[in-house]
């Protein structure tokens, strides 16, 4: 099992990325060979989640080095820069015609994933979305398939833990695209359901923010709680800023989901985080046998670092995949493929989950969880769950 790049440099696995990665004819035409087309940012603002996710299918290769139903796996990476739908369409097609791929898979953000679906559509090809979260993604082809989550997923349950915790008004900031807008509908229908209120929903751009003049309108609001929602890797500025403009001394509590704390930058973003409390489907502290195996395989593959939710999107997604090509003993159709994934479940390192038959989306365990700090390190601590969330739209 292999990745292949084209990446400016050569790497970790020692090929050059100058020439196009092909397999040799012999193997191509004996067809022992399945190609997955892995579409990730691996530069650019959202480059965190490309590698996060590279370092979960490198590590789910190592941990799996055997042929799945006589198909030697390959993946070939091609780098979406993380902000241009085009370039993911062009990357799209040219996995699917000319390198004649038998699955496309990654999917950082929301508008990447839906610029490749018509893509998957017309070439029958199984579409993995391992990371983008917007609701809608999975009914724009009948061959995308996700293993991350959706946003009113994840979100639903903070609302209503949080008016069970005594908040009775609140602040909504989002970044303005359309996860940020599936979360800010999410939180809002489910708080004022339960007896909330929001008393403002703020707004921020994609690219570049300034949260500054945002935090200082909701310090001036002083509602009981401010509920985010910004992109995976944006936490740490954010809750710098959140920290620098005094809103925790202002009795203003930090809800949200899990993206605003990711694992992977939870130290880095420090004490200002202790104490906010989240909703999302993984934490690496997550206490089972498989993410302790999951853990140790991933640092094995990539020493130092912490595996966030997009990592698990990525091992899930490999594992669905493989488990696929198992039940059709092999055939790649990409029909027969879809309906072998679709009603899936298994024991993730997340928890249980299940791929729904009909919406070809996640059904998963949802984590209430608090940030504290263990062992001098802060973690994600799953304090209340909420057990078999399907999708939302």
């Amino acid at each position: 099992m292999s990745i292949v790049t084209r990446r400016s440099a050569i790497t970790g696995l020692g090929i050059a990325l100058a020439t196009p990665p092909l397999a040799s004819p012999a193997l191509a035409q004996s067809g022992d060979v399945f190609r997955i087309g892995l579409i990730l940012p691996m530069t650019g603002p959202f480059a965190s989640t490309g590698r996060q996710i590279e370092a979960a299918i490198r590590a789910w290769l190592r941990a799996n080095p055997a042929p799945i139903a006589g198909k030697r796996i390959e993946i070939l990476l091609r780098d979406d820069t993380g902000v241009a739908p085009d370039v993911t369409r062009r990357l799209a097609q040219e996995l699917a015609v000319r390198e004649r791929v038998q699955a496309l898979a990654g999917f950082g953000l929301t508008p990447l994933a839906l610029a490749a679906a018509p893509i998957a559509t017309e070439a029958k090809l199984p579409m993995i979305v391992m990371a983008a979260a917007t609701a809608i993604i999975p009914s724009r082809s009948p061959f995308i398939l996700r293993t991350a989550f959706s946003l009113p997923q994840a979100t639903a349950p903070i609302a209503i833990w949080a008016q069970r915790a005594g908040i009775r008004n609140a602040v909504t900031l989002v970044t303005d695209f359309a996860p940020g807008l599936d979360a800010e509908r999410a939180f809002k229908e489910r708080f004022t359901a339960a007896g909330g209120s929001v008393t403002a929903e703020l707004r921020t751009p994609l690219r570049n923010p300034d949260y500054a003049p945002f935090l200082q309108r909701v310090r001036d609001a002083r509602p009981d709680a401010l509920f985010i929602f910004v992109p995976s890797g944006e936490g740490a500025p954010l809750m710098r800023q959140f920290a620098e403009r005094g809103l925790r001394e202002a009795g203003i509590r930090l809800i949200g989901t899990g993206d605003v704390l990711d694992d992977d930058i939870l130290n880095d973003i420090g004490d200002s985080a202790l104490g906010a409390v989240t909703s999302h489907h993984y934490s690496a502290a997550h206490d089972s046998a498989e993410n302790r195996a999951f853990l140790a395989a991933y640092a094995a593959q990539a020493p130092g670092q912490r595996p966030n939710f997009m990592a698990v999107g990525g091992w899930d997604g490999m594992h669905l995949l493989a488990e696929g090509l198992r039940r059709t003993q092999g055939n790649t159709d990409g029909e027969r493929l879809v309906a072998a994934m679709a009603g899936q479940e298994w024991i993730s390192p997340r928890g249980p989950v299940r791929i729904d038959a009909q919406s070809r989306d996640m059904v998963q365990d949802i984590y209430i969880r608090r940030t504290e700090r263990r062992d001098g390190q802060l973690w994600n601590i799953e304090f209340d769950r909420v057990e078999r969330v399907g999708p939302m739209g």
